[in-house]
């Protein structure tokens, strides 16, 4: 039997967090839903539309029959996620906000306002599961374990994997047991006005836009000489910030043709950023998915997090080093001065600083770092 609770739930005016408010609601629990509002530069019609978002949430809880609040975390946002991707960016990684946001927003200044309003819960409307384990070493005897989605096509426990006990202890993920099918299928029955929305994309909380437009209004950034594996000069980039390991499209050199197709690369095969060299500014590309400078078999990542509180043994796991990725294979080789060593039993394509890598023991998320670099 479900203890009754009161439970404020994150409305983001999509039909994940609607559907989980509902299912909230008919377990019988006190139900109050927030709306939050993180961006608000340039916030209009055309990219963010926060608005209709919010009139998408508030329409969902009136449906429901619960209360809705509209919160401000804009500044908590700008100080704490969005000034961390931006210094990525401009260090020449590619940062995942996602990660960063559900760590200092959704489970953080969320939580805290939860609490505030009298909350013994939070849940929101992401695809994973917690569990609590019996364990004596752990405050009130108890342990809780981050758990993939049952859904493996929507799975986003990689996006969690930063979240503490104390995080977990209070957090209800309602749709985690569910297949997506199943959400829209509910979302329809019960009439919710949003069932049939379109999934959010983008940067968390900011939207879709023209991403490179949107990162210059920010990032100082030097133009520089693109260079093959051999060193020729293919063109000019606009700053390595605008680039991504593994990026095929928007590079600029899609008529350029190597011809002697060096290191398992056909003349029509497509180019990819392979590397990128700060100090002299220079972007480097290769032609062929398979080229090796797109294949590591080990990685160091720092800034480790790790969901139990302290890190796993050494030995055999799994690991994504992004997120729609099947879990890898890999040997945890050493965990100290805050940095790990993960070595595949597979090569991993496009390994990327800045992105983050995360460890699971079968259904099991374990935490994870931020790759600082890619090892042979």
């Amino acid at each position: 039997m479900v203890s009754k609770q009161r439970v404020v739930v994150g409305l983001s005016g999509g039909v994940d967090s609607a559907v989980s408010a509902w299912l909230l609601k008919q377990q019988g629990h006190e139900v109050v839903g927030i709306f939050m509002k993180n961006w608000e530069d340039d916030d209009d019609s055309e990219y963010c539309s926060s608005r209709q978002d919010f009139l998408d949430a508030a329409s969902v809880a009136d449906v429901i029959g619960i209360e809705i609040e509209h919160v401000n975390f804009a500044a908590e946002y700008k100080d704490r996620v969005f000034a961390e991707f931006l210094r990525e960016y401009q260090a020449g990684r590619t940062p995942n906000p996602d990660v960063l946001c559900n760590a200092e927003i959704k489970f953080k200044a969320f939580l805290d306002h939860a609490m505030r309003l009298g909350a013994q819960k939070i849940a929101t409307g992401h695809y994973a599961r917690v569990r609590a384990v019996a364990d004596a070493a752990h405050e009130g005897g108890q342990r809780f374990e981050l758990l993939k989605g049952l859904d493996p096509l929507k799975d986003q426990s990689y996006f969690l994997h930063r979240l503490t006990q104390s995080q977990l202890s209070r957090t209800m993920f309602p749709v985690g047991e569910l297949p997506k099918t199943e959400v829209r299928r509910i979302a329809a029955e019960i009439g919710l006005p949003n069932a049939k929305k379109k999934d959010s994309t983008g940067i968390c909380f900011i939207g879709e836009r023209p991403f490179r437009e949107f990162l210059n209004r920010y990032l100082s950034n030097t133009p520089g000489p693109i260079q093959d594996d051999r060193g020729r000069k293919l063109g000019e980039h606009v700053g390595l910030s605008f680039y991504t390991l593994g990026q095929r499209k928007g590079i600029g050199i899609g008529g350029v043709k190597d011809k002697s197709a060096p290191r398992g690369g056909g003349e029509h095969e497509p180019w990819f950023v392979a590397r990128k060299d700060i100090e002299r500014n220079t972007l480097y590309v290769v032609q062929g998915h398979d080229h090796p400078w797109l294949h590591s078999r080990a990685l160091r990542a720092d800034d480790l997090s790790w969901v139990a509180g302290h890190a796993p043994q050494p030995g055999a796991l799994a690991a994504k080093t992004r997120y729609r990725q099947a879990d890898a294979a890999c040997e945890l080789e050493a965990v100290d001065a805050g940095a790990m060593r993960l070595r595949f039993a597979e090569p991993q394509w496009a390994v990327t600083p800045g992105q983050s890598a995360v460890l699971y023991d079968g259904e099991v998320c374990l935490g994870g770092g931020v790759i600082a670099e890619a090892l042979d």
